[in-house]
């Protein structure tokens, strides 16, 4: 590029010097005629051609220009200084001290006293021992009540905790006590000397252990053991041994988790109903559960079996039950909407023990046989409907097979013991398929108010009995809580039972009597408290029980307290 630049710039200086040569001849020149013979004709050597491709460097590339910019800073005098930040102070709330210890007092109407104590102490870092005390007794009253009706519930454990690196494992025994009496005699059955020849008490003694292993990182992740001995003082008794695992089985980068439970229950009751001969009862059962999760997006599935095998050790017969452990849940909209599926079955071990907490007047003449649930299928979907309130809408249907249902035992004629006055319960069993309707609304409006709704729908099928005994078809449910301040906090419960069947028969008399039908029914039961917290570790409550005081009955004829008031205080403590 440079050598045409300089080749241009020559032809320029000659052509200028040639146009001054010009000039000058004119002045020096006289002027002639000129005679032109041939026209000039310039050969190709008269002209340059110039090259139409640059010359590059050795490399084939052109170097690229080192581009620099500059600016021009012109300094400016200022007196402006900034001030130093300062962080917006906040108010924090002193951190409230939590206590591992407290005890609870209340008395109330009825003779009524409810007391608690819990300890739990940390003997070192790694080991912790505790215990905990209950008791709830009233001496009785109701109106038109013509035996006792006294009640009280007692219970004592304790335990020991140890925490190692890899496991931590704990042991807890337990002793409870409970007195009820049956005082819910039909009207117009018994004279008042045949009442006054009555002795109601019946006392319930619960002695036993559990302890538990639970692993970290570990195939199986953990192991149980409970022990149970159940007794009355009407010499029956009731002994009942469960050991159960869980763990882990690896199939390529997944498992199946698996549970595998032993339950073996033994029993006997003195006396049958009737008094003619003595009731022996004793299952085996070893039981495996298992289950395969399957993941993908929003569709999580369980596929899995539970296989029970049952040896009736007083029958001497065998059974294998194998039931599904299906469960399924889809997120269609995300947390809002997500809809479950699941059908389950299980082979369900009644127990003495488990009957007399739901129901206290029971006889000691039960039979006693497990429950076969062939299956249990429940549909719905749950969510959120905003970030206070979340629902659960749900239906199932079940079918059971010697489905345990409390029913009056029959009125006896001339009876020798005080549970045949039509006064106990006993356990009849039937096939039955249950239809259930579920609705269930939570608020959290803030961590200091809270409130949960329920309720739930009941369509009963039976293959013998005439009807679903002492089963509703109707039960509804509202609680909700509330810290009003620092010092005041409140709350309140609400309960729905719709109406429920049973009869009394009479037997004994020289003409037949036809069962009669009862219709127990449908009652509401409010309840309210409210506290007052004085200090960081003493506080004082108050209690009101069926405050509408509505006389109904849980169980035919054996109606409730009334209106109940109790008042207390609670305190917490360290050692």
């Amino acid at each position: 590029m440079q050598k045409q630049l300089i080749i241009i710039l020559i032809l320029c200086v000659l052509s200028h010097l040639n146009v001054i040569a010009q000039e000058r001849t004119k002045d020096t020149i006289d002027p002639q005629s000129v005679n032109v013979v041939r026209p000039y004709q310039p050969t190709i050597s008269d002209a340059f051609k110039l090259k139409a491709v640059p010359v590059l460097d050795q490399d084939g590339n052109l170097k690229k220009q080192e581009v620099r910019y500059n600016i021009f800073s012109i300094p400016v005098a200022s007196t402006f200084t900034p001030a130093k930040g300062r962080a917006a102070e906040v108010d924090r709330k002193k951190a409230e001290k939590l206590y591992d210890n407290y005890a609870s007092l209340g008395v109330g109407s009825y003779t009524s006293i409810l007391g608690e104590v819990f300890i739990n102490h940390q003997l070192n870092n790694n080991e912790y021992v505790g215990g905990h005390l209950t008791h709830h007794s009233s001496q009785g009253g109701i109106d038109e009540v013509l035996l006792d009706d006294n009640f009280s519930r007692s219970g004592l454990s304790a335990y020991f905790q140890r925490m190692e690196r890899d496991f931590d494992w704990k042991i807890e025994g337990f002793f409870k006590r409970n007195t009820f009496n049956w005082y819910g005699l039909p009207e117009g059955l018994l004279t008042n000397d045949d009442i006054a020849q009555i002795n109601p008490k019946h006392v319930f003694n619960n002695v036993g252990i559990d302890g538990e292993l639970n692993f970290n990182d570990a195939i199986i992740n953990n192991a149980k053991v409970a022990f149970n001995r159940f007794t009355d003082d009407e010499n029956s008794s009731e002994n009942r041994f469960v050991a159960s695992t869980n763990f882990d089985v690896p199939v390529g980068y997944d498992a199946i988790n698996s549970t595998l439970k032993i339950d073996f229950l033994g029993g006997n009751f003195d006396n049958n109903y009737f008094g003619s001969g003595s009731l022996d009862y004793g299952n085996f059962n070893i039981g495996l559960k298992s289950a395969y999760q399957l993941e993908q997006d929003d569709l999580k599935v369980s596929i899995g079996a539970n296989l029970v095998y049952l040896n009736d050790t007083e029958a001497n017969k065998s059974k294998l039950f194998i039931y599904p452990n299906i469960n399924a849940t889809y997120n269609v909209v995300s947390d809002i909407v997500i809809a479950y599926a699941d059908i389950t079955g299980d082979l369900i071990q009644n127990t003495y023990a488990d009957f007399a907490t739901q129901n206290p007047f029971v006889s000691p003449t039960l039979n006693i046989v497990p429950t076969d649930q062939t299956y249990n299928f429940s549909l719905g979907m749950k969510g959120k409907l905003s970030s206070a309130i979340s629902y659960n809408l749900g239906g199932s249907y079940k079918d059971e097979k010697f489905k345990p249902l409390f029913k009056s035992n029959p009125f006896l004629t001339g009876a020798t013991t005080s549970y045949q006055n039509g006064n106990s319960f006993g356990i009849v069993y039937d096939d039955v398929k249950t239809i259930s309707l579920l609705g269930e609304l939570t608020f959290d409006f803030n961590r200091n108010i809270s409130m949960i709704l329920q309720g739930e729908y009941f369509n009963y099928n039976l293959t013998t009995q005439a009807e679903a005994w002492n089963l509703p078809d109707l039960k509804a449910s509202a609680i909700i809580n509330a810290q009003i301040d620092e010092n005041w906090f409140a709350g309140a419960s609400l309960f729905f039972v719709g109406e429920r069947k049973d009869e009394l028969e009479v037997l004994g008399t020289l003409l037949p009597v036809e069962p009669q039908s009862v219709t127990l029914g449908s009652f509401f039961d409010t309840n309210v408290h409210v506290g007052y917290k004085i200090n960081s570790q003493l506080s004082v409550f108050g209690k009101v029980n069926n405050m509408l005081n509505n006389n109904y009955q849980n169980w035919a004829n054996f109606p409730v307290q009334g209106i109940q008031v109790l008042a207390g205080a609670t305190y917490q403590f360290d050692f």
